[in-house]
């Protein structure tokens, strides 16, 4: 992976110096060139001369668009820092885009990218929409993390969990991460199984096969789901290993142009229990 964009949020909440770090930080360690694409949002308040002439919609709108810019530029100026600091070529992109059309816009960068890093903030609602958009979108892996509860790992990841159940997407995710998947001390493939019915037990054998012959020396887990609901079995994996990153296939249908989610990646994407690498 030599190509790296770094999305930048800058509404409701900027980006935090401790996400820009971390991402510029993992650039060094693999070696990568990074784009941050900051996005200063519009607002396009409707048109409503009551509430014009109440609040002030229009100016209240203008408000936000102006703390969404200066947001940018603090996030930039952190940025620029981190990359001198720790010695990573890189570049930004700042663009001005209707807040309702941002995921679409950070997907389509993406597609030229091998990784796009989204940081989480205490309220990611807007983070995950653009995670899931570029998932399903660009055509490109995702790294979505968040400083304090999932950290984005350094040099490499102490414990990656690759969730299998021997389908398309788990099959692209995995061949996605293997440049990571290398350089992790150590890889655990886990297939919880009497959760659906392709998930049968022994599916591991192949993935290890195929990991040895990449220089990956894993090993193989099959957790029972008991009645639990498969992203509740893959956290409380994720927590009893230690793990620091989760690498699964995103599950999705589109509907009326929306993703309808799958059960695991729904879960996972709203509670983060270690830095999420999703592909579909």
């Amino acid at each position: 992976m030599r190509d790296i964009i770094l999305y930048i949020d800058s509404y409701p909440e900027p980006a935090s110096v401790e996400a820009i770090d971390q991402a510029v930080r993992f650039a060094a360690a693999i070696d990568a060139e990074m784009t941050a694409f900051a996005v200063q949002v519009e607002i396009n308040a409707p048109r409503n001369w009551l509430a014009e002439r109440l609040i002030s919609l229009g100016g209240l709108c203008a408000e936000e668009e102006a703390k969404s810019k200066a947001h940018c530029q603090s996030a930039i100026a952190t940025y620029s820092e981190k990359l001198a600091a720790y010695g990573v070529r890189g570049d930004v992109s700042v663009t001005r885009e209707n807040l309702a059309d941002v995921g679409t816009h950070v997907a389509l960068q993406a597609r030229t990218r091998d990784l796009c890093l989204v940081p989480s903030t205490n309220h990611p609602e807007g983070q995950r929409w653009v995670a899931e958009a570029v998932v399903f979108q660009s055509g490109r892996p995702v790294i979505l993390y968040r400083p304090g509860v999932a950290d984005l790992f350094g040099e490499r990841a102490k414990t990656a969990v690759v969730a299998w159940d021997g389908s398309r997407p788990c099959a692209r995710a995995m061949a996605d991460a293997l440049p990571l998947l290398k350089r992790a001390l150590q890889v655990r493939v886990l297939t919880v199984v009497n959760e659906k019915p392709e998930a049968s037990s022994g599916l591991g054998a192949e993935v290890l096969r195929h990991l040895k012959l990449h220089g990956i020396a894993a090993i193989s887990d099959e957790v029972d789901a008991a009645g639990r609901k498969i992203g509740q079995v893959l956290t409380d994996y994720v927590t009893a290993h230690d793990a620091d990153l989760l690498v699964m296939g995103a599950y999705g249908r589109s509907k009326m142009r929306e993703f309808i989610l799958g059960g695991a990646t729904d879960h996972m994407l709203g509670h983060l229990p270690a830095a999420l690498f999703l592909s579909h």
